[in-house]
């Protein structure tokens, strides 16, 4: 028997668990040793940041695991935070346990935590109050992702000279948006000494439970492993058995309990406390009936207050527990200890408050509740709480004081305190949650009585709505005063409608701004209908069930002849927006200029510089270059001053990648490196990503590439917004195409056109992708699939202003052509393709020379598919690249001309001047990997038997190879710097001119050397003997 022995609920000794300690213990160790994230399980020192799943049933013995290596951490010298996620009946506190965890670093840290957030206290403080003043919440896509960036960089910065144990339990009660954050998280955190463990019920995911998508999401990430904790052995159980003892328990009582508890460590606790008091044999085979027996044998206080503490949620504090109870302190301190002691009640974490040992007893205690006295101890909760709402923490006062007033079935008071919670969850950017309780509100809408709904006022606006009309009355809302006008229930709708799309609800945002245009098609309200109709545009193009002009046109036609208001400038930039990504031309920069001249009517800024923004990159398309990019400029430089900061990430996206468009691409870096500075500084996680994916582009084209590879790669991708990954993915497949490997360029375009969705009809994005695809389908030999995805870009038509996607489009349609001339096979139909390029070629804009040399290229290549072999045309080509900064496409005509002048057999001049050409085309082929054009090269110039290499020579006099090289005198002091090893800024020094100046000489020298960096061009000055040794140096000494 048992009964004569020492028992404890809980085993001193700790059980099992080697192998998964280890697991825990080598990632702390990895963490410890710094440097760069690497894949869970990976071997060897210096992994960095380390992400952990720990799943298991309840009871199983996850919290025992969890602090067993806590404890260990902190003997290693490893700082640990401990958060969990709250439940108070069935809702979870927004972001509960980073706030905790937080709140345990700032205790542990304070100093170190407040130089990591300085300059980010007002936005962190949306996570850690105690850091100041939340600022008003703006509605954009940036909020949230600003927000969790913010929340990683304070991560990493804490972790960048210690180690720090992050543990975040019971995530099958955490919110949507304590769920993205910690996917953000666990994505992007790649530096630090920083250890993520989170633990979850493996049990309670069913089917439809929402961490379900989460855990199959970070099953995906190489950098994440998961940990399913078993159950105990036969062993374990016996040794878990004689640590509660403290004695050896006899094997057939032993064999009973593993057989009953299954392995459950929990349940062989319970079963022995049953046993040890002689209630073993008699249990039933309930489970709830099993973890409420040792809450019977409490005294009936003690019942009373496991009971009140069961419905308060996951922790109560002290002061709330006893405004709640009613009874004499001293009694509710005995009924406390008689619950502490048997081990049904713990003291709170923080000390102030209780919570159940495990959570199985207090959702047993919950649910052995009568309907009624459920509903009375909630509405005890809700009057206490709203009487003194110092009881509990600030961050959490509002839901837990909607959690209860509607658990108490009380309409009238449940409202308001729905909505009073749901804008705390706006300002804290946690949207979902902020839907769930606007849902709530339309619930409990018709139920609250008349004068409770009169009496609520909207609390904000969401972006430009409408400000409330009085009823009864349509039109415009002049000489309305919001602070005597009602709430309505279209005004619930709205909010929602944002919050769904925010936070990637977008299927509940549709249903919502459906059922909102069902309740307005009967009723004179042109404004509000014309705005749902502009959020129902936003959701079909999200949602790629559509582009959504069909309901932006139906929004324009709404407001047309209305007085200028928000809405209409609204409507007039979204209209303008779409069309400039969609269907660029002179109606879209109308509706950009009257976006404008409404904007400012009604003083919008916002809507100003953001329709400002299209409009110069709307005149860049159509030509007018200088104007537009002057137009950007200002818009810039006033956003950064006064604007907001989703104004600012958008003219760093949209002013360099106009500049990239029209050929100036050094200038387009030297601006998205100061865009990367601002975002990150901000938190704009989108406009970063799209940054870096412009960067990209713009290294691909100076042929820096191993720096685009490294800028898209290091896109990271924020919340729903997947499209920043698109181009990334599109300029990792170009490298690798040119580079000849065609089976990455594939994978590259299949990822680019998951990131971009099925129905993308932008053609910033199908354009390119289409070149990708006749670029692939060449290489791999598929000329008809080429000639295919030509027809159908060339059926579908280029809009006005695309000619920055068309022409190398139409260049790599157009070399496929003329490299496949002769291939058995493909001369039928080849005439009908060139006269359809051609037709083409003679419509597109040609307003900026790196347009023009394009028209140029095409032209050429055309040519040549024809058979036609013209020096001339490919020398004008040739010259027309020359002061651009294309390097490989400089190489590749310069590979072009050298074929056509050995072409007919050349004389003496013409194949000195074809071996010069490959010799420069060489370089840069061999310089950027391009192994496919590396290959043309050297192939002609073994058929031609020419030498690439130069054969020592004595070194020419200065004056002869900068004449030769085509170098102005400016141009030759700057080269003599270069070849010194000098920085831009130390050249603008010397020479007096700005840095950008010599950033541009710089450029030029490279594009007429035909080089990619500047220690190349420091080679060839130094093989060319431009200068004597030492010349730089004495130059720069005055």
């Amino acid at each position: 028997m048992l009964g004569d022995v020492e028992t404890r609920s809980v085993s001193p000794v700790f059980v099992g668990r080697a192998d998964e300690l280890e697991v825990l213990r080598e990632a702390l160790a990895r963490a410890a040793g710094g440097g760069a994230a690497r894949p869970a399980g990976s071997g060897g020192d210096g992994g960095g940041p380390q992400a952990l799943l720990l799943g298991g049933e309840a009871g199983v013995g996850k919290t025992r695991l969890v602090e067993e290596f806590a404890a260990g951490a902190v003997r290693a010298g490893a700082v640990v935070a401990l958060g969990g996620c709250v439940e108070i009946g069935a809702d979870g506190l927004p972001f509960a346990p980073f706030s905790t965890a937080l709140r345990a670093l700032r205790r542990r840290l304070p100093d170190e935590l407040t130089a990591a957030a300085a300059g980010q206290e007002q936005e962190l403080a949306r996570l850690l109050p105690e850091l100041g003043e939340t600022p008003r919440a703006r509605h954009d896509e940036e909020g949230t992702a600003r927000l969790f960036e913010l929340t990683a960089r304070l991560l990493e910065r804490l972790a960048a000279d210690r180690t720090i144990v992050l543990a975040l339990e019971d995530l099958h009660w955490a919110d949507a948006s304590t769920r993205h954050l910690l996917s953000y998280l666990l994505r992007t955190l790649r530096t630090g000494r920083l250890v993520v463990l989170a633990t979850y019920r493996s049990d309670d995911i069913h089917r439809r439970h929402p961490l379900r998508p989460l855990l199959a999401e970070l099953d995906r990430l190489r950098t994440v492993r998961r940990i399913e904790l078993p159950r105990f052995n036969r062993a374990e159980v016996g040794h878990q058995l004689a640590g509660i003892l403290a004695a050896e328990p006899e094997p057939e009582r032993a064999d009973e309990i593993f057989e009953r508890s299954d392995g459950n460590a929990f349940f062989v606790e319970e079963l022995a406390v049953a046993a040890h008091d002689g209630g073993c044999a008699g249990l039933t085979d309930s489970l709830r009936d099993l973890l409420l027996v040792r809450v019977e044998r409490l005294p009936e206080d003690a019942q009373r207050v496991a009971r009140i503490v069961a419905e308060g949620g996951s922790t109560v504090e002290y002061a709330l527990l006893a405004a709640v109870a009613r009874l004499p302190e001293d009694d509710l301190i005995e009924a406390l200890r008689a619950a502490v002691g048997a081990n049904i009640l713990l003291a709170a974490p923080g000390g102030d408050g209780y919570r159940f040992r495990h959570s199985l007893v207090r959702e047993a205690v919950s649910d052995d509740l009568l309907p009624g006295e459920r509903s009375r101890l909630n509405r005890r909760y809700a009057e206490v709480l709203e009487a003194d709402p110092t009881l509990v923490p600030a961050d959490g006062r509002a839901t837990r004081l909607a959690s209860y007033w509607y658990q108490a079935h009380d309409a009238a008071k449940a409202l308001p305190a729905v909505l009073d919670a749901s804008a705390e969850a706006r300002s804290r950017h946690a949207h979902a949650e902020q839907l769930r309780l606007l849902e709530r509100a339309m619930e409990l809408w018709e139920a609250a009585p008349d004068a409770v709904r009169a009496a609520l006022r909207p609390i904000d606006y969401t972006e430009v709505y409408p400000p409330p009309l009085p009823e009864g009355r349509g039109g415009t809302p002049s000489g309305c005063d919001p602070a005597t006008t009602p709430l309505r229930y279209l005004d619930l709708m709205a909010e929602a409608a944002v919050a769904g799309r925010l936070c990637g609800e977008r299927e509940r945002a549709m249903r919502i701004t459906g059922r909102a245009l069902d309740l307005l098609a009967d009723v004179d309200d042109p404004l509000r209908t014309a705005w749902f109709w502009i959020q129902r545009s936003l959701l079909i193009e999200n949602l790629g069930r559509g582009d959504g002009w069909k309901e932006i046109a139906t929004a324009q036609e709404l407001v047309r002849g209305l007085p200028p208001s928000e809405v209409h400038a609204e409507v007039l930039s979204r209209a303008a927006n779409w069309s400039m990504l969609h269907a660029p031309g002179p109606d879209a920069l109308t509706d950009a200029q009257r976006a404008v001249e409404y904007a400012r009517m009604v003083d919008a800024e916002d809507i100003e510089l953001n329709a400002r923004l299209t409009v110069g990159g709307l005149m860049v398309d159509a030509g007018d270059v200088e104007a537009g990019v002057a137009e950007m400029e200002e818009v810039r430089s006033r956003a950064l001053e006064r604007g907001p900061a989703a104004v600012v990430g958008r003219a760093y996206v949209n002013l360099p990648s106009c500049l990239e468009a029209v050929g100036r691409s050094q200038e387009a870096v030297h601006l998205m490196h100061e865009g990367l500075e601002a975002t990150q500084r901000t938190g704009l996680l989108v406009s970063e990503a799209w940054i870096r994916g412009n960067l990209s582009e713009s290294l691909i084209s100076l042929g820096r590439w191993d720096e685009a590879l490294e800028a898209a790669e290091q896109a990271r991708v924020g919340g729903a917004n997947t499209k920043p990954g698109g181009l990334s993915a599109m300029c990792l497949a170009a490298i690798a195409l040119a580079r000849g490997d065609v089976g990455e360029a594939s994978r590259r375009l299949a990822a680019a056109h998951s990131y971009y969705g099925t129905h993308n009809p932008m053609p910033q994005s199908n354009l390119p992708l289409s070149a990708l695809a006749i670029g692939i389908a060449a290489a791999e030999g598929r000329l008809p699939d080429a000639r295919a995805e030509l027809a159908r870009v060339l059926d579908t038509g280029f809009p006005v202003g695309t000619q920055r996607y068309a022409w190398p489009l139409l260049l790599t349609a157009a070399t496929a052509e003329a490299d496949t001339r002769g291939v058995l096979g493909t001369e039928q139909g080849r005439a009908e393709v060139l006269d359809r390029i051609l037709t083409v070629v003679k419509k597109l804009t040609t307003g900026a020379p790196i347009w023009l040399a394009h028209e140029q290229w095409v032209r050429a290549e055309l040519q040549r598919a024809e058979g036609i072999s013209a020096p001339d045309t490919w020398s004008d080509v040739v010259t027309a690249f020359e002061p651009l900064e294309r390097p490989y496409d400089l190489a590749r005509v310069r590979h072009r001309l050298a074929e056509a002048l050995l072409a007919d057999g050349a004389d003496d001049e013409a194949r000195d001047r074809a071996t010069e050409l490959l010799r420069l085309a060489a370089a840069v082929a061999d310089h950027l990997g391009a192994r496919p054009l590396a290959d043309e090269v050297a192939l002609l110039a073994r058929r031609a038997r020419l030498t690439l290499r130069r054969a020592p020579e004595p070194a020419l006099t200065p004056a002869d190879p900068v004449a030769a090289l085509g170098l102005t005198g400016r141009e030759h002091d700057v080269l003599r710097l270069v070849a010194a090893g000098r920085t831009n800024r130390q050249i603008a020094e010397e020479l007096f001119i700005s840095p950008k100046t010599a950033s541009v000489h710089v450029s030029n020298i490279l594009a007429k050397l035909g080089v990619s960096g500047r220690g190349e061009a420091a080679a060839v000055a130094h093989r060319l003997g431009l200068f004597p040794t030492g010349a730089g140096e004495r130059l720069v000494a005055g």
